[in-house]
Formats: C-alpha cells, structure tokens, sequence
C-alpha cells in the first residue's frame, strides 16, 4: 500500500507536510526567544536592564534588545535555548525558499541561499558571544549580520515567486525595517554622543521594533511554502515558474524591479561584473595618485620655508595637452594599455626612499594617469554606454578613495607617504590595481582620430567647466571631513562631528552621482546650478548644521553635473576640454594654496584670506561649463540618447551594486569607529595631568612619511593627557586633505576640538584632552602683516574642577608688531577667567625667556606664570600655567618626526578650597623650587624610558632629564 500511497512521489519519500510549518515554527521559536527574554528579565532585573552608562530609571524605562538578552540568568539562558530551537526551522526555510527560487543557470539564487547561511551563522555568533564574553567579536558578528540582511531582504524581494500578496508584505516589512534605522540610529547618538536623558529608552524601542520586522519578513515565506509538501515536491509549479495569482506576472515583475531599483531585474554576469569592479579600482588608484601629488610636493615647501621649485610638479596634470597632436593622440589611444600600467608608477613611489625621487615618481605617474584616463574618454566617446561606465568608474573611484581614507584614518592606505610601518597597503594594493589595469584596458579603442568630435558648444567654455568641476570634487569631497571641518565651531557640539556624521557626505556623493546616471537632466539646468550656489554660498559663510547642510546640496550637485559635463567634454577635443581644463584645475589649486600661504608666496597679500573668492572662481567656471551643456538643447540630446541606448546600459546594475557595496564598506568602518566616550585620565588617584604642547610639522617627517603612528607613541609613553598640537590644518589639496587629530584621538582615547577650520586660513591648532571639553572658542589673533595666529579657549572637567586650557600659535619672527598685538591679545584673554580658576597655556610664543612680549604672556594682566622661568633655551615653544601645582617638567627631542621638540609639564588640580589657598598664597621661590626625582610620589614622575639614549630617537634633551618641584 505504500508505494501506491506515494506513486506521484519519488521514491524513498516517507513523510510528508506542508511546508509553511517551517516557516511558522520559526516565527514562534523565534518571537518566543526575544519576547520571553523580555519579561522574564523586566519581572527579574527591571531597574538593571533598563540603567544604562548615563542614566537609570525613571530617566530610562524600557530596557534595549541587547541589555534583555545580555549576562543575566536565567533570561539569557532562556534566550539562547529558543535561539537553538530556532536554529533548525531556519536552516530549513533558508534551503526551501533556494528550491523555491533557484532556475537552471541562475547564479542569484545560489548568492541569496549563502548569505541566508552566513546570515543565520552570524546570528548564533553575536546571540552566544555577548560584548561582555568578547566585545570585539560580538560586535564584528553583529556587523556581519546586519551586512547580509541586506541582500537576503532585497534578494528575497527580487527572486518572490507570483505571489502578489507576499511581494506586497515583503516591501512593506522591507521598507519598515530599513525606515527604523534611521531614527535608531539618532536617537543612539542622542544617548551616546549627547547623552539625553530618555533617548536609551527611544533607541530601545526602535531595536526591538528592527527584530520585529526581521522576523515578520522571514515569516512572509508562509504565503509561498504552501506549495511545497515535504520533503520535498511542488505541488503547486511555483516553483517552474507558474503564475498562481490573478495578478499578471508581467505587473508583478514591474513590482520587484520597483522595489529593488532594477538591480536584480537582468541576469548576473560574472565578467561584466568584474569588468565594473576593475573599472573603478582603477579609478581609486587614479584618484589615490592625485591626491597624493599635492602631499608630495608639499614635503619641500615645508622643509625650505618657501618656494622650492619642486612645486612646478602641480603642472603634471596638464598632460592631456599632447592630444592636440595627431600623432601622439593616436599612439596613447592605440597603446592605451601602455599608459594606463605607466600611471602605476604613482603607486610605486613608495619604494622610492629619497624624497626627490619620490616626487618624480609620482609626478610621473599622475602625468601618465591623466593623459590616458582623457584619452580613454576621448575614444570611448563614440559609444555613450561604454563612455558613460567609464564616467561612473572614475566618480566611483573618488568615493571609493574617500571611503578607503576614512577608514585609515585620513590617510590613503596606498600613498606613497605610507608604508606598513604606519599603516599602509601598499603592495596589496599594487597588485590589485596591476590587475584592474589589465582588464580596464582589455577592450580595444573605439576612436583613435577623433573624428566624431562635437562642433556644437565651446571647448573652452567645456575646458573652464572640468576645471571647475575637478577642483571642487577634489578639494571638498576627497575627504570625508573636510566640509565638516569647514562648519566646525567648538564645543558644545553643535553641529557635525567627521567620525559620527561623515556617512551624510557619503550618501549625498552616492545620490548625486545615481542622479547624474539615471536624471541628468534634474541637474543640467540654471536652476539645479542656482542651488548649488546657494549651497556653496551656505557652506562659506554659516558654520554647524546650517553650513553642513550646504555642504550636502553643494555635494550632492557636483556629484550629479559630473556625469554629463565629462560626458560632454570627452565628445570635444580632449586637448582643450581635459588639457586646458587641467590648467584652469591646477591655478585653482595655486590660488588655494595661496589664500593660506599668502606670507610666502609672489602676490599672496592680494588674496589673503579669501576662500570666498575662491569658491566664487569655482562656481563661475563649473556654471561655464553648464553654459556649454544647456545651449542648444544639449542636456536634452544628451538624456534623449540615454534613453535610446537604454538596452546597452546594463552596466548600471553593476554599478549600483558597486555603490551599495562602497556604502556598506563604510559604515562598516563608521561603526568601528564610532567614539565611546570612556576616556580615562593616566593618573586619576593623584589628581594629575600631564600637559604637552607640540609643533607636528604637518604630519610628514624628514623623511616624507606619514608620522602620525610615531606621534601616538610618544604620546602615549609620555602619559599626555592635554596635548596642543599645532601646524595640525591639513584639509588643503596640497597636504592630501588630511586631519591627523582624528587618529589620534580615537586610539589614544581622547576628546578632540580641531581648531579654527581650514576655511580659516590658519596652519592650524588643535587640542587633545582625556578630560571632556565643556566648552571652547576659537580666536583669530590680530595679525595685520604676516600669517594669521590661531587660538583655542577651551575649559576642561578635570576631576570635577574647572581647568582652562589655551593652545595658541603666534606669528612669525619677521613681524614683530603682530606679534605684539597678539601677545596684547592673549594676555587679556587668559586674565578674563575667573581669578581662582586654573589655567594652562600651551604654546609658541617666538620671544626669548624673560624679554619683550614674554613679559606680556607672564604679567600681572594674563596672572600665569611660566613653567620654568631658568629654562634659557627656548624661543618657539612655551607652557604657562596658573592656579595649578606643578610638580614635574620635561623635554623630549623630536627624533625625525618634526622640526620640533615636545614639551611636557605636570600638574596637580586642587581638591578642595585649603588647597586652592594654598597654591594662591604660594610665593614665587615656593613654586619654583626643586626637588630630586626621589621626593615626589612615583605617580608624578616621568617615564624612565626617556633618560641616557631614550627610544627611537627620543630622549630628554637641554638639561638631559626632567625637572620636579613641590611646596606643599
């Protein structure tokens, strides 16, 4: 009887049910997991689930998702045997819903079932190692899974059999799900980096809200395993491809390629997906050696104080000028392979010791990226889709080298100023772009005469509009935090922060350029470009989220126009479009530099100061470069021949999955970086800070090499817990668009207040503190003359006590009425804090010890005092203090890290008004007076590291070891 019972089945088959009680066993195992973990632990541990790192109840009062599952018995314990309970049922539905989708030579189907695996894998990870067992991996596992919920849910989407009420509840919970992040992750910095009280408890809701809907979406497979009868047959045809709904399957498929942006709608290639994934690491690495060139050259400036002549290398760029010439233009776009691999030479400067050589490597290599990335456009111009690709890869490229920059910190992991010493990939990424290289140039050339250039518009009006148009995408958005420095304005926090906010930048860039690809005719007209300068105009003149948000139009405009205006161009001739463009790009570059170094440089005091007219200039050319696009219906031909050749433009598939791959990679690397805002002092037991001050040089030491991995090392065997850093403004092309303060801060767990931003024509003074900043200002000394002195007031909670902490940077030797002025200044700044009040100065000062402007820092009007008036050796950098008891006081030389020693003191804060007392009343020969090493508790003595030779080039210099006093 059992073979007749089961002759429509194959044989062997014994049992058989339907197979949605998968998908309902694993709904309720899994809500039963959550939900009983829940009340369990609020009837058991209410106030201690729901307390959190600010705030307890009644501030807080619901508990989050991972406090509720967390080290408590007996929830967490009941948790994970439903977790493991629900293990089988989703292993299951993850293998049914394959069968369901998969079709003969389908790769998507296969891709959606691994990450399903990798998905319920991880899930057991973060579930079974809490942050307690192992934070590190918990937090890497619960990265991952969020990483692969993202193609399972839209896969899931895309591959729905004809079911038009499961398609319907699989966008909707989708779209919920995805909506939730949003103000979860608000209220999150709410409570993290604001600390509001009762945000916990929002955030809270909003994550349990996210496990809602990550279960409802997978039991939404209930409505399709009604077909299958287990193990395993179709019942139904579902899945052959049958169409059981009264819905037609061609709106359904309407329906998923909506709600999936149509990146699923065409089958998946192996090749062409390579060919985009080499395109724009091509473009990274060209970008990579732009962004370099600048940081090289400004290696000898730096070291010359002033014009060297290496600076000519800018020029490099320019190469696109040899297409004019017939002969040349043929043989670079019929040998483009060829000058492609030359461009790596970029890459290779790493290897390249001697800094000169280093240089002409690079130089090299951006004049040969260049000219074949002109002549690439120029040849492919002929066929639309194929140029259009090569646009996308090349913009791709840019964010992919913002996102790789964020990530190192603002370093490019593959700079020739990097190395693995400090950080640096650079053999792995050689290979990588060797690679790349050879399937980007595998095609052959489609046009080595030029014969299809467009009469229609002007080349020069096109040439003015890239020029523009690349020197606004480079100098604002090759970095992340560069316009967000740019809005900076102190603490309290008031507007965006690079390491919490710089994925807007991100986004915007991301948006801009799908509008640039998919609606360029939203961007190709005067009113687009009207918002975009009202953008620009934002960002210049209005600081926190105000200027912020200019930045974001600003961005997300430039982004977009790029697409057609390169497109345009590449129609044109190459040499004037991309050759004279280059140009105008590279005196946009000089004025940029001027406007900050206008003390050093021919003709500088006629545009001191003026980022404006910079900004002006840059808009002026890119709305040239619009004149050219709309005269004569050109954005309008341009968009009516992208809808022709829509059938040759699946390329855009892969790019869209290039970009959401980008943005995963950085928030990734956002959330690794997110600050946790523990930071501890060294000496909290002593109520002692260690206070420092130090020139840095730019980040580059005397042998071009980033330094800021041997400036943490000193740092942190110094015990510094205030730190001033000056020539710390790197956010200019000429130094790589850099901020060296962010690394710093987050691995030597520091608060960090960045200093007058780039936009303020300053080399730059920043503060690093292991104390929180309650509040600071910034200040532009008067400097009527020469460069302009930078100046940060900031009071610290140090140990409960009120510190003020000045870091100041004064003008230079060559102008000694600023230099007064300023010392006027800043004595009248530190005098106006209350008079109890401690303070510490943290500076260079260019005066010589007890003469001319140093009696005006150390005087009855500033009330601080120096901290050691004996130490004759000192012309740049000073520390004053006041109101504070110094115990120790120290200089270390700089090895070949910077032009400049670090020095340090030591001081204690007063516990209570008898000690206050007592520092006030203190007389002079009290303060200063000395003591050996051996008196003063082993707390307050300086690391034993330094003395005899020290390490790494570092020990204590001038009087050979540090100097301890004490008068209580």
């Amino acid at each position: 009887m059992a073979s007749s019972r089961y002759k429509d089945k194959d044989a062997g088959v014994v049992l058989s049910f339907n197979g949605q009680w998968i998908s309902w066993t694993h709904t309720v195992v899994a809500y039963a997991a959550f939900l009983s973990a829940l009340i369990i632990g609020c009837a058991l541990h209410y106030h201690k689930i729901v307390k959190n790192e600010w705030y307890g109840y009644p501030d807080e009062w619901f508990p989050s998702v991972s406090a509720t599952i967390g080290d408590r018995y007996p929830e967490r314990s009941i948790f994970m045997i439903f977790i493991a309970i629900t293990s089988g049922p989703r292993f299951a539905l993850v293998g049914l819903w394959y069968l369901l989708t998969a079709k003969p030579g389908r790769v998507l189907p296969k891709a959606i079932a691994i990450s399903g695996v990798i998905r319920t894998l991880t899930c057991g990870g973060w579930t079974y190692i809490t942050s307690t067992d192992d934070h590190d991996w918990h937090d890497i596992l619960m990265i991952l899974y969020i990483v692969f919920t993202i193609p399972w849910t839209t896969g899931c989407i895309a591959l729905s059999p004809p079911n038009a009420k499961a398609i319907k509840y699989r966008k909707w919970i989708a779209g919920s799900f995805f909506g939730t992040l949003v103000p979860l992750v608000y209220f999150f910095i709410q409570h993290k980096v604001h600390r509001v009280a009762g945000a916990y408890t929002v955030y809270a809701f909003f994550e349990w809200a996210l496990i809602l809907f990550d279960v409802a979406f997978d039991a939404v497979t209930a409505l399709d395993f009604d077909t299958f009868e287990v193990v395993v047959k179709d019942v139904k045809g579902a899945s052959k491809g049958a169409n059981a709904s009264s819905v037609p399957a061609a709106v359904l498929e309407k329906e998923k390629e909506k709600a999936t942006a149509g990146v699923y709608s065409a089958g998946f290639n192996l090749g062409p997906a390579l060919d985009i994934a080499a395109d724009v690491y091509h473009g990274f690495v060209f970008w990579s050696t732009l962004t370099s060139l600048g940081l090289v050259i400004w290696y000898f400036p730096l070291w010359h104080m002033g014009i060297s002549g290496y600076e000519a290398f800018v020029m490099a760029t320019i190469s696109p000028v040899l297409l004019g010439i017939r002969p040349l233009r043929s043989l670079v776009v019929n040998h483009q392979r060829l000058f492609h691999v030359l461009s790596l030479a970029g890459l290779l400067a790493y290897k390249v010791h001697d800094p000169v050589y280093r240089l002409f490597t690079v130089g090299f290599g951006v004049f040969m990226g260049c000219l074949a990335w002109a002549a690439t456009w120029s040849s492919d111009s002929v066929h639309p889709s194929r140029l259009e690709s090569r646009v996308i890869a090349w913009l791709a490229g840019l964010l992919m080298s913002s996102i790789a920059k964020f990530a190192w910190y603002t370093n490019n992991p593959i700079w020739p100023v990097m190395h693995a010493e400090n950080g640096g990939w650079n053999g792995t990424g050689l290979v990588l772009a060797i690679l790349a290289v050879l399937r980007f140039t595998r095609k052959a050339p489609l046009n080595s005469w030029g014969v299809s250039e467009q009469k229609n518009g002007s080349s020069l009006l096109s040439a003015l509009g890239i020029g523009g148009l690349f020197f606004a995408i480079h100098s604002l958005l090759s970095d992340t935090s560069t316009m967000i420095l740019w809005v900076w304005g102190g603490f309290p926090v008031r507007g965006p922060v690079s390491n919490v906010h710089a994925y807007y930048t991100i986004a915007a860039m991301t948006g801009g350029l799908l509008i640039g690809v998919f609606r360029p005719g939203m961007v190709t007209n005067w009113t687009a470009y009207g918002v975009a300068c009202v953008g620009a105009a934002m960002l210049t003149l209005y600081e926190q989220w105000f200027g912020y948000y200019g930045a974001l139009i600003l961005t997300t405009y430039l982004m977009a126009i790029a697409v057609p205006m390169i497109s345009k161009a590449a129609k044109k001739n190459p040499a004037v479009t991309f050759g004279v463009g280059f140009l105008f790009y590279n005196l946009l570059v000089l004025f940029h530099v001027w406007v900050v170094a206008y003390a050093f440089v021919p003709g500088g005091p006629y545009v001191r100061e003026h980022t404006d007219w910079i900004m002006l200039t840059t808009m002026l050319t890119i709305g040239a470069g619009v004149f050219d696009l709309v005269s004569g219906q050109a954005s309008h031909k341009y968009a009516a021949s992208t809808d022709r050749r829509s059938s040759s433009l699946g390329h855009r598939k892969y790019h869209v999955g290039i970009l959401g791959l980008l943005n995963i990679l950085f928030l990734v690397a956002n959330f690794l970086r997110f600050p946790s805002y523990d930071y501890k002092p060294y000496h909290a037991e002593d109520r002692l800070f260690t206070a420092g001050i130090w020139t840095i040089h730019f980040s580059l030491d005397n042998d071009m090499w980033s330094s800021e991995y041997r400036m943490r090392d000193l740092i942190k065997e110094l015990e510094v817990d205030v730190i001033g850093l000056l020539e710390s403004d790197l956010q200019r092309i000429i130094m790589g668009n850099r901020d060296t303060t962010q690394f710093l801060a987050e691995d030597l767990g520091m608060y960090v207040d960045y200093g007058p931003g780039p936009n303020k024509h300053t080399w730059g003074a920043a503060l690093l503190s292991k104390f929180p900043i309650l509040n600071s200002t910034h200040h532009l000394l008067p400097s009527p003359v020469g460069e302009l002195a930078p100046a940060i007031h900031a009071t610290l909670d140090v140990y409960g006590s009120l510190v003020d902490v000045f870091v100041f940077h004064s003008g230079q030797e060559e102008d000694p009425e600023d230099r007064r002025l300023q010392s006027e200044y800043l004595a009248k700044l530190m005098g106006s804090i209350p008079a109890d009040r401690p303070a510490v100065l943290l500076s260079y000062l260019v005066t010589k010890p007890l003469e001319g402007n140093y009696n005006t820092y150390v005087s009855d009007i500033s009330g601080m005092h120096d901290v050691d008036y004996t130490d004759w050796d000192r012309w740049c950098e000073y520390i004053l203090y006041k109101n504070l008891l110094r115990t120790g006081y120290a200089r270390v030389s700089r090895s070949t890290i910077t032009d400049t020693e670090l020095q340090v003191a030591k001081f204690i804060v007063p516990k209570d008004d008898a000690d206050k007392g007592r520092i006030l009343a203190a007389s002079k020969e009290q303060r200063d007076r000395r003591v050996e090493e051996q008196q003063v508790p082993d707390g307050w003595r300086f690391p034993a590291l330094f003395r005899g030779e020290g390490v790494r080039g570092h020990h204590y210099h001038v009087f050979d070891e540090p100097r301890y006093y004490f008068y209580f």
